[in-house]
């Protein structure tokens, strides 16, 4: 029995064997433990939705509650910049990080992404993140490099084409089945927005036990101006008036022939702007329900500027907010948009930032949240603005550069801003130049040309411009009056 006791010194000896044999064991991670969880990005993004459209952003005519609530629940930016004026080029900068001064797609009209494009989605796509696009594609038809699921989508259903999501009672979208494309025949009736909206709160759900990137680009609120009665009546009175007069009836059809007439455009785009309010809502109340919010970052934005189609009238909602420009120009009020951000976990509340950035620092902003590697970095434009999203400090640029031309304006036009300075560089059809240069801090409306008073400034951001580009590969994008002068 005797041996089988320990007197003192033994029972101290095997307490310090026993504690130091445990010791590695608490101090090293076990090899299965479960890495951290990694954030869901979702990006919404509305078509033609301006500055000034949104009541975070001054509007009063338009009823936005869920996206207010959002934005104070969040971080609202004031000086975030779409990709370009129009809607490819500024999808395609998105996408690639890239802005337009080397961007391949830089404006509309143009061919479907490349093999090589090696884009957002598929950085989230080869994370093993599930990823899911409902809306307008338009950068890849079937049977294209560009189709949706050779561009990194598990799931889609929504237009390939820019065309056709002009129409918001189509008879058929495009899907996803079993890796190929293929049409989704509609019901008669189905307003297509309710159908994209839902389809994203069904992604969610089924992925809410795994990482999901969500890229929503919405086609509201493009023309063609229709939505369905339940949101129109919002603006309407009981005995079938708009409320917000004058509202006078759009006959049809458009330069391009495609938008359907509306009696009362003014209700009608209201009505859509707050029927996308509402899913906005449902998104956000979705990922609260499923416990998702504190490790979600929402994204909101827009393409570009409002525009001016199917009866949409931007000068009676101040659609530009207190910019000069609209869709198609490089005024702050074609490119400079609404960015909320949203994420319990992630973005402070409550907060305004004036921090200046652009759709081609999305790439590297959302890829360095989620902590995802880019082989392809050096070939970006894009810095990463993750601590804009977390309320540290983020980098400066410097520069922000755009570029467009279209057949109906009569000058290739190009732009570019670095700090206060903003400059606008026009190429007229004979090939000769004009500059006019602002100061976006003592003149944010881009009202007075200070070219002539700032003469350094000038030339020094006219050598810029052209040490910020690349001539475009594609001939359609090149400057068709350049070297028509001896100025050039």
């Amino acid at each position: 029995m005797a041996s089988c006791r320990l007197g003192t010194l033994g029972l101290l000896m095997l307490g310090l064997l026993l504690a130091s044999s445990a010791l590695p064991l608490a101090a090293q991670p076990s090899e299965d433990a479960a890495p951290p969880d990694r954030p869901n990005v979702i990006v919404i993004l509305a078509d033609d939705l301006g500055y000034g459209d949104l009541g975070a952003y001054g509007q009063r005519k338009i009823r936005t509650p869920h996206i207010d609530r959002m934005a104070e629940e969040g971080t609202r930016f004031t000086q975030f910049y779409a990709g370009s004026t129009v809607c490819a080029p500024s999808r395609w900068s998105l996408l690639n990080g890239v802005h337009m001064g080397h961007a391949h797609v830089r404006g509309n009209g143009g061919p479907p992404l490349r093999p090589t494009d090696r884009t957002i989605t598929h950085l989230f796509q080869d994370a093993g993140y599930a990823t899911g696009m409902f809306g307008k594609w338009g950068l890849g038809a079937e049977g294209t490099s560009g189709a949706p699921q050779r561009q990194g989508f598990d799931a889609f259903l929504g237009y390939l084409r820019h065309v056709d999501a002009h129409d918001y009672y189509p008879d058929s979208l495009w899907t996803l089945r079993d890796g190929r494309l293929v049409e989704r025949t509609l019901d008669p009736g189905t307003y297509s927005h309710d159908l994209l909206a839902d389809e994203a709160l069904a992604f969610i759900e089924a992925h809410r036990d795994d990482p999901f990137f969500l890229y929503l680009p919405f086609t509201i609120p493009h023309a063609e101006l229709a939505v369905p009665a339940s949101s129109k009546a919002a603006y309407m009175s009981e005995d079938g008036a708009s409320l917000l007069r004058p509202d006078m009836p759009f006959p049809c059809c458009g330069v391009i022939g495609t938008y359907d007439a509306q009696e009362h455009p003014h209700a009608a785009f209201a009505g859509m702007v707050s029927r996308m309010d509402r899913d906005v809502g449902r998104i956000l109340d979705t990922l609260r329900a499923l416990g998702l919010d504190d490790n979600t970052v929402v994204l909101l934005t827009s393409d570009n500027g409002p525009h001016v189609e199917g009866g949409a009238d931007p000068g009676f909602f101040d659609s530009n907010g207190p910019f000069r420009g609209l869709k198609r120009d490089l005024y702050e009020g074609g490119i400079r948009v609404p960015m909320i951000a949203w994420g319990p976990g992630t973005v402070p509340a409550n907060q305004v930032s004036d921090h200046v950035w652009a759709m081609w620092d999305l790439l590297p902003t959302l890829t360095g949240l989620a902590g995802l590697p880019d082989p392809d970095a050096r070939r970006r434009d894009g810095l990463s603005m993750q601590e804009a999203l977390t309320g540290g400090d983020p980098p400066e640029h410097e520069y922000l550069y755009w570029e467009f031309h279209h057949g109906w304006v009569p000058h290739y036009i190009q732009a570019i801003r670095q700090g206060p300075w903003k400059a606008l560089r026009f190429t007229e059809p004979s090939g000769a130049t004009r500059l006019e240069l602002f100061n976006l801090e003592a003149d944010r409306a881009e009202t007075y040309n200070v070219a002539d008073q700032h003469p350094e400034v000038a030339r020094r951001l006219d050598a810029l411009i052209d040490r910020a580009r690349t001539d475009p590969e594609l001939e359609r994008f090149r400057n068709p009056y350049a070297n028509r002068s001896g100025d050039q």
